[in-house]
């Protein structure tokens, strides 16, 4: 047995084949474990990268596209929008109509006044005075009166604003002027029954009982065919900011103002600062609406005197309008000095600071009040 035991020798050719083949085994099924994890990798992302894009397209599918940003907003800002003027709509084009209001103190209160976007106050014969209101079309404006004759110093304030001219009657000067300067006119003695009506429900004489409308008027400037592009701008300078008349020099505190036309004419005129307007009244007498029964109250007010002369038996007032002066712009409780130039009857008048620029005014209505030298003005 020894002999055996002595004489065993292992044989290693097969002991390496043996070694080889078990770590062929091994590689074997480190491979297979290898190519199932990796496939199993390969499904998980699958499957994750399925649900993500499933979801993606929920989401999508659901939302509208996104607009690419607007590189030209981003680097320039757009402007915003200037406030447009409220007394007047600078893009209508029609004509305004001027109308002869009656001031007699008989013919108190008038109506439709708060309307006007300017008013006029001229003396006439025996010191009374007369308004000539200004209205533009887009109005609307149910009652408009007391309407009464036309004089003729009345036509250079409807030529200066391309106005198309309404009166009940005339003076033999009116109406020689209407008829040579070829004046666009609307007149009751004509028209009395198609324009005008008489308020019969008054306790007044007839003379003061004429009345129109803005839907008559404008029917009427069609009827006759007139021209109804305005040629001219408007007579204003307007402005939507406040005018601070602070800034300008020799301005004065204006909160009560006086202009004497006449021993029978007064008018005057109460700041209110809350409001930034002036309760208008006549005569110490409050200015009211006959419709409404409120204050006629104004943004602005112009006042110059020039001197008045009398050119017949009966008083018929002339002007010496025509040519230059002085006098005083009022608004937010200020007045200034001014000049006022018009160089001839029918182009306009122009109001300046003693500067030389012309004014800017108030977004609001504006009463122009033109008494004679032989007057008189107070402000305070």
């Amino acid at each position: 047995m020894n002999d055996n035991y002595n004489n065993y020798e292992p044989d290693y050719e097969e002991l390496i084949e043996e070694s080889q083949k078990r770590k062929k085994t091994k590689k074997s099924k480190k491979r297979k474990l290898n190519k199932k994890t990796l496939i199993i990798l390969i499904v998980a992302v699958l499957i994750i990268l399925g649900t993500v894009g499933t979801i993606l397209f929920i989401n999508f599918k659901g939302k509208e596209p996104s607009k690419p940003k607007d590189v030209t907003n981003n680097a320039v800002e757009k402007e915003p929008e200037k406030p447009k003027i409220q007394i007047v709509d600078m893009e209508d084009t029609r004509r305004p109509y001027a109308i002869m209001i009656n001031n007699h103190h008989a013919a108190w209160p008038q109506s439709g006044l708060s309307q006007a976007y300017i008013i006029y106050e001229i003396m006439v014969e025996g010191g009374i005075t007369r308004m000539l209101a200004l209205f533009t079309q887009d109005k609307d404006v149910a009652k408009i009166g007391a309407v009464r004759s036309a004089r003729h110093n009345y036509l250079d304030y409807a030529f200066e604003n391309d106005a198309i001219f309404v009166h009940f009657g005339g003076s033999t000067f009116a109406y020689d002027d209407i008829k040579k300067l070829g004046v666009n006119d609307i007149d009751g003695n004509t028209f009395a029954n198609s324009y005008f009506y008489r308020d019969k429900t008054l306790n007044r004489s007839t003379e003061h009982t004429v009345f129109t409308t803005s839907d008559n008027i404008k029917k009427a400037i069609a009827d006759l065919k007139y021209r109804n592009e305005r040629q001219k701008d408007y007579l204003l300078n307007y402005t939507t900011d406040e005018v601070d008349l602070t800034k300008i020099p020799n301005n004065q505190v204006a909160n009560n103002i006086s202009i004497k036309y006449s021993y029978y004419q007064t008018s005057s005129y109460e700041y209110n600062p809350s409001e930034k307007v002036y309760y208008r009244s006549m005569g110490g007498v409050k200015h009211t609406d006959l419709v409404t029964g409120e204050q006629y109250k104004f943004k602005n007010i112009i006042i110059y005197s020039v001197n008045y002369s009398t050119i017949s038996s009966s008083g018929h007032q002339d002007l010496s309008n025509v040519g230059s002066g002085k006098g005083y712009y009022i608004t937010n409780g200020y007045a200034i000095p001014i000049t006022w130039t018009k160089p001839s009857r029918t182009e306009a008048t122009v109001y300046k600071y003693e500067s030389g620029e012309e004014i800017n005014v108030s977004d609001g209505n504006t009463f122009i009040q033109i008494y004679p030298t032989t007057g008189g003005l107070t402000i305070s």
